[in-house]
C-alpha cells in the first residue's frame, strides 16, 4: 500500500462546458445529498458535530458498507508493523490515534462524534476508519505560464492507491461549508471527513502523495492537515505556513496551487524535513527542470511525465492537461483523478471502476465549486430529522 511518490505540477485554462442533470436525494437539518450526472454530491453545513451528522444521517447505507469492508472485510486478517510490534491494522491505528491525539484540533473529533450519531456507527469505527491513511502512503500534478495554452494555472492530481479496497464504490463529492471557515470541496469517500484532495472558494487547491518514514506519528495527521489548509489558508503562503509551522507526521510530499496569483509549488513536509519545490527548479532526484513547471515523480514515471511536458510545452489545452495523468504516469492502482482550475473554481474528476479498473481509463465528471455552493435542495424532497449533539449524547 506504500506506493512510489509520483507528482506533476502544471497550470492551464479550462472551460466548463455542457449541462448536467441533478436530483436531490435527501436533505438534512443544513446539509443534503444529490446526484449530478449520476455522482453523488454531498453538501454538508454549519458546525463540525453537525457536518459530521448530516453527512452520517445522508450517507448512512454507504458509510456502513465501506466501514464494514475496510475494517472488517478487508484489514481483518492482514498485519501492519507498529513500531517493534506486528498487530491488526485496526490495533495499529487505535495507537495511532493515541499518539495524535493531542496535535489534533477537537473540533475534528467532534465532526466524527457527530458522524457516528447520523450513520448510527460507534465512535471508534469511524475513529479508526478515518485515521487509515497514516498507514498507507500514496501522487499528484501542476504548468503555468509559457508552459500553457493562454498561460493560466490547472493543478491536477493523480491518487495512485489500493483499488482492490473497494473505496470506488462509495465516491462522494463533498461541499462543505464550515461555520465561521472557508468553503472547499473534498473529493473523497462515504464516512471519510479528511481530505486528500481537495479546493476552497478562495482559489487554493491541494493534494498530497505518501512516500515512507512510517512510524513518525507524533504530529498532526496528513488528512487534517490538508483539511486545515483548505478551511483556513487565502492564499499560497498561507496555506505553506500550515505545512510548515505545525508538527508533521511520516513522509509526505504536497502540491499546492493558488488561482489567484497563478501560483504553485511542490513541497516535502515530512517529520523532519520541509522543502519547497519552485517551478523550473532541479533536485537531485528530479534532475530534468522544464520552464514554468514543477515536475515531482519516480523512476520511469518521472521521465514520462517530462517527455509529455516538454512534449506540449506552449500547447496545453484542458484536454492535453487530462491526458498527463493517463498510465503510465497513473499505476494500475491509480484510485481517482482531479484536474483543478483554481481561478475559477472549476473541476474535473475521474475514479477507479468497481472492476478495478483505473481511473486514467475512466470518463471524468465535470463541477463548478461556486455553481455547487449557490446551488439549492429542491424542497419536496425527503427529509430526515437532525438531531442536537445533546440529544444524540
Amino acid at each position: 500500500m506504500r506506493l512510489v511518490l509520483m507528482t506533476f505540477l502544471t497550470a492551464v485554462f479550462v472551460s466548463l462546458t455542457g449541462s448536467l442533470s441533478a436530483e436531490t436525494i435527501a436533505r438534512c437539518g443544513k446539509g443534503w445529498l444529490e446526484e449530478i450526472d449520476g455522482y453523488p454530491v454531498l453538501h454538508l453545513k454549519g458546525t463540525p458535530w453537525e457536518m459530521g451528522y448530516q453527512h452520517g444521517a445522508l450517507m448512512k447505507e454507504q458509510i456502513r458498507k465501506n466501514l464494514h469492508n475496510l475494517l472488517v472485510a478487508k484489514a481483518g486478517s492482514a498485519t501492519v508493523e507498529v513500531g517493534p510490534l506486528k498487530v491488526t491494522p485496526r490495533v495499529g491505528i487505535e495507537m495511532i490515534i493515541k499518539i495524535q491525539e493531542p496535535y489534533v484540533d477537537p473540533r475534528y473529533f467532534e465532526e466524527l462524534d457527530g458522524l457516528a450519531a447520523g450513520a448510527g456507527i460507534s465512535v471508534a469505527d469511524a475513529r479508526v476508519a478515518n485515521f487509515i491513511p497514516e498507514l498507507f502512503h500514496c501522487s499528484g500534478f501542476a504548468l503555468s505560464g509559457t508552459a500553457t495554452e493562454n498561460g493560466r494555472m490547472l493543478h491536477g492530481r493523480v491518487l495512485d492507491y489500493a483499488i482492490d479496497w473497494g473505496l470506488q464504490e462509495h465516491i462522494v463529492l463533498i461541499v462543505a461549508e464550515p461555520e465561521g471557515r472557508i468553503p472547499f470541496v473534498n473529493v473523497t469517500y462515504a464516512g471519510f471527513t479528511g481530505c486528500v484532495t481537495g479546493m476552497n472558494a478562495e482559489k487554493v487547491s491541494v493534494g498530497e502523495m505518501g512516500g515512507g518514514g512510517l512510524g513518525h506519528w507524533e504530529g498532526r495527521p496528513m488528512s487534517l492537515l490538508l483539511r486545515d489548509v483548505l478551511e483556513t489558508s487565502d492564499s499560497l503562503d498561507k496555506a505553506i505556513s500550515v505545512f510548515r509551522d505545525g508538527p508533521r507526521t511520516c513522509q509526505y510530499f504536497y502540491v499546492v496551487a493558488d488561482g489567484e496569483t497563478n501560483k504553485a509549488v511542490g513541497m516535502e513536509a515530512s517529520w523532519d524535513v520541509f522543502t519547497l519545490i519552485q517551478p523550473n527548479q532541479a533536485h537531485d532526484l528530479l534532475p530534468r527542470p522544464v520552464p514554468d513547471c514543477v515536475l515531482l515523480s519516480a523512476g520511469d514515471r518521472y521521465q514520462e511525465l517530462v517527455n509529455r511536458a516538454v512534449a506540449n510545452h506552449g500547447k496545453f489545452t484542458p484536454e492535453l492537461a487530462l491526458r498527463l495523468m493517463d498510465r503510465p504516469v497513473a499505476m494500475k492502482s491509480n484510485l481517482h483523478n482531479a484536474l483543478f482550475e483554481p481561478e475559477t473554481g472549476r473541476l474535473w474528476i475521474a475514479n477507479a471502476s468497481a472492476d478495478k479498473k483505473p481511473a486514467a481509463e475512466q470518463p471524468y465528471h465535470a463541477f463548478s465549486l461556486p455553481e455547487l455552493l449557490a446551488k439549492k435542495p429542491t424542497s419536496d424532497s425527503p427529509e430526515l430529522p437532525m438531531a442536537t449533539r445533546t440529544a444524540a449524547k
